[in-house]
């Protein structure tokens, strides 16, 4: 008695036809490839195709959408903790998303640098990340001396930290382990803006705040000295 088998689950459609869409891509380069030709290779009409995909630009990046609200969530659904270890993790969702599926994202990313417009369409998804995160730290920040500045400026550190790790990964060809260098330069923006984002989350008119910086292993009798100094002069 032969065990029956079971049904062949396919690939979701939205996936179907990135793929077919980068196999064109790479054999006949961007600009020679139609909407026409990628519903042909799919084997499905152009109302699938438009259906998923807004433009033939948006199917080079299937995946930023549905990435896009993870972070939003995430960020919706923290706590009161640090506001800058909060956004690097949602930094980190990004990082998952190219991990996840190596071989396409090195091919994106060569493709990316190949053509000019999709250069231009990326720095375009990258900035609605950074504004995801920018909104998140003005929120937290709110009622705070250079809050609104702070928000910008940090949520541009970390995009910036998370794509110099992302994009050596990439230009690597896939190769080792992406979370180590993206963590490392996540590591300089907490390091630069986690005491400084401290003294941010004061409210106006509060109590005077007095921040002090010591290297790691300082004694601390050392660093109560240090404290004394800094109120005695404040």
């Amino acid at each position: 008695m032969t065990e029956a088998r079971r049904p062949v689950k396919k690939p979701p459609m939205r996936e179907v036809l990135a793929e077919a869409a980068f196999q064109l891509f790479l054999e006949r380069g961007f600009e020679r490839t139609t909407v026409d030709d990628i519903v042909a290779r799919a084997g499905v009409g152009r109302r699938s195709f438009f259906r998923y995909f807004p433009s033939k630009e948006d199917v080079v990046f299937p995946d930023h959408e549905r990435c896009l609200a993870d972070m939003t969530a995430l960020l919706e659904a923290a706590d009161a903790g640090d506001p800058v270890a909060t956004v690097c993790d949602a930094a980190r969702l990004v990082l998952r998303m190219y991990a996840a599926n190596p071989e396409f994202s090195v091919q994106r990313y060569h493709l990316t640098r190949e053509v000019p417009g999709l250069r231009t369409y990326e720095l375009s998804v990258v900035r609605r990340y950074e504004r995801t995160m920018a909104e998140f730290l003005r929120g937290r920040y709110a009622g705070t001396p250079d809050g609104p500045l702070h928000a910008e400026v940090i949520a541009a550190a970390v995009v910036a930290a998370h794509n110099n790790g992302l994009r050596s990964w990439l230009r690597s060809g896939g190769e080792g382990d992406p979370e180590a260098a993206v963590d490392h330069a996540l590591g300089v923006v907490q390091q630069v803006w986690g005491v400084a984002a401290e003294g941010v989350a004061t409210p106006a008119g509060g109590d005077d705040v007095v921040v002090v910086v010591a290297a790691k292993g300082t004694p601390m009798w050392r660093v109560v000295q240090k404290v004394e100094s800094a109120l005695a002069e404040h």
